[in-house]
């Protein structure tokens, strides 16, 4: 069963009335039988309109019980689905919807304003249907009824998902339905997950990790998967709690925060036997600092798996294994449902405990960036999947992650990995986000420099932090100045955004000179 209509058909014909997702807000439970009911519904309409098999169709859209059914219906149609990022600027959604050539886009009432703007400055017709979350999509009247087509083959692309483009504009990689059922399936056989499970999704569905873990996953293994419309720190472990949920994919932003909450309420977890059935938390999307990981498990309990993931290998490509298998701090894990090789330069593969770049080769990776042939082509090189990851492997196979290609500081002619300074910012308790980045510098090419955001209620000074990475990392290596903000910039998984950082340090210095 490698394509979404497969699996949904499956599970239809073998569990037709149980749950697969639940939304909180409004008490609505959709079984797998249901579903399969509404995937047929979405492609009639599509038909209706005369959207041709292979057409993109695009969505603004908060997560929830019609953003599932349109997520999956218009791939099990054998459309292809575009999520729009309903948090990112103007500049870039305007890229998307222009670049993408969605004939469709699907949009609630809150950013129904925002897309009027945007279709402004696009040149071709593109038909709307507003969706409201109590009545779904208001088709729009039949335009000339389209005979359905076959149902969309194993190769057949299934997903146009934009990276984060926090450099320039973002590039669309396109992946097969092959690709989107081999990343479900990673998790699953990663993470041990079935039929009786069920996911907490948190992350926005205009994300691979939210799109691939948490709905594809849940739809492999014939689970459920309860889905709020945003993520709320107050309210995460009740609906752990009140749903039964076993597992949750979050990101080390939200780790923090629901630590940070914990700390401020004096939280004691466990106290609801309900939480028994929590087996595990995943984290993805950007690096875990190991005294993040440590303060989890003493904290709430539970074991934290990390793992790495990309938009162009439909979420997991590594991940720890659960207990009582070794699980190793500051580690991603083993490679899993792909290949991974650690290269240098030339592409030759290095020993344990050398840096190199990963590169990954398996049914999960990309077809290709969607109107880019010269970015399809640098990303490949024989066969092989290039990451933009630096890490390594030690003995016993676990990765490492170092950084990336792009982030990797080079002061004086050596290399600095950002995340080894990360790591010991995070160890202070009053740090609740950081990030090291380099800026230029006329005496050592660039030079080291962090930023950091402060827990509510918890205070602490520059020299204290660059105290802890001289005793840490070495002066060479430690921060020459760490710079204070309220919040750093994140991405839609809340990634930092690193290489915005530059740019907001030169306007707080121009802002204040005197330092």
């Amino acid at each position: 069963m490698n394509t979404v209509t497969s699996l949904i058909d499956g599970h239809a014909g073998e569990r037709a009335d149980e749950p697969f997702l639940i939304v909180p807000e409004t008490s609505r439970t959709l079984t797998f039988g249901a579903l399969r009911h509404s995937i047929n519904a979405v492609g009639s309409r599509l038909d209706a309109m005369n959207v041709a098999p292979g057409a993109k169709v695009a969505f603004l859209l908060n997560n929830g019980y019609w953003t599932t059914q349109i997520f999956l219906g218009v791939m099990a149609s054998g459309r292809v689905i575009v999520p729009l990022n309903a948090v990112a600027g103007k500049t870039q959604l305007l890229h998307v919807l222009g670049h993408s050539d969605a004939e469709v886009v699907f949009v609630e009432s809150e950013y129904r304003e925002r897309l009027d703007e945007l279709l402004a400055g696009i040149d071709r017709e593109v038909t709307v249907v507003d969706v409201d979350d109590a009545t779904g999509p208001a088709w729009p009247p039949v335009q000339a009824h389209r005979r359905a087509g076959p149902p969309p083959a194993p190769g057949d692309p299934a997903l146009l998902l934009y990276t984060s483009g926090s450099t320039g504009l973002p590039k669309g990689a396109i992946l097969s339905h092959r690709a989107v059922c081999a990343g479900g399936e990673n998790v699953v056989s990663g993470h041990q997950l079935s039929a009786g499970d069920r996911a907490l999704c948190v992350l926005p569905l205009y994300h691979i990790n939210g799109a691939i873990v948490t709905v594809m996953a849940p739809l492999v293994s014939g689970s459920s998967v309860v889905m709020p419309i945003r993520f709320s720190a107050s309210v995460f472990w009740s609906l752990v709690a009140e749903h039964r949920c076993t597992w949750a994919s979050i990101v080390p932003t939200i780790v923090k925060y629901l630590l940070d909450r914990a700390a401020r309420e004096d939280y004691r977890f466990g106290n609801d036997e309900r939480l028994a059935a929590f087996r595990f938390a995943r984290s993805a999307s950007a690096p875990l600092a190991a005294a993040v990981l440590e303060e989890w498990e003493r904290v709430f309990h539970v074991p934290m798996i990390e793992t790495i993931g990309l938009t162009e290998t439909a979420a997991t490509v590594a991940t720890n294994p659960l207990p009582p298998a070794p699980r190793k701090a500051g580690s991603v894990g083993l490679a899993w449902g792909n290949e991974i090789r650690v290269v240098d330069t030339d592409g030759w593969e290095v020993p344990a405990r050398e840096v190199g770049e990963l590169f990954i080769r398996g049914d999960n990776v990309l077809d290709y960036y969607y109107k880019n042939d010269e970015a399809t082509r640098g990303a490949f090189h024989d066969g092989w999947f290039r990451t933009g990851d630096l890490g390594y492997r030690d003995e016993d196979g676990y990765l490492f992650i170092s950084g990336r290609l792009k982030e990797l500081i080079i002061r004086g002619g050596e290399n600095i990995a950002p995340r080894e300074i990360d790591d010991v910012l995070y160890r202070h308790e009053a740090v609740l986000e950081a990030a090291a980045v380099g800026v230029d510098d006329e005496a050592y090419g660039q030079e080291v420099v962090a930023c950091v955001a402060v827990r509510e209620g918890y205070r602490c000074t520059e020299d204290e932090l660059k105290q802890l990475c001289e005793e840490a990392v070495g002066r060479y290596k430690a921060p020459k100045t760490i710079y204070f903000f309220d919040e750093l910039p994140k991405g839609p998984s809340g990634k930092i955004l690193r290489l915005k950082l530059p740019a907001m340090i030169q306007s707080l210095v121009s802002d204040n000179p005197a330092g």
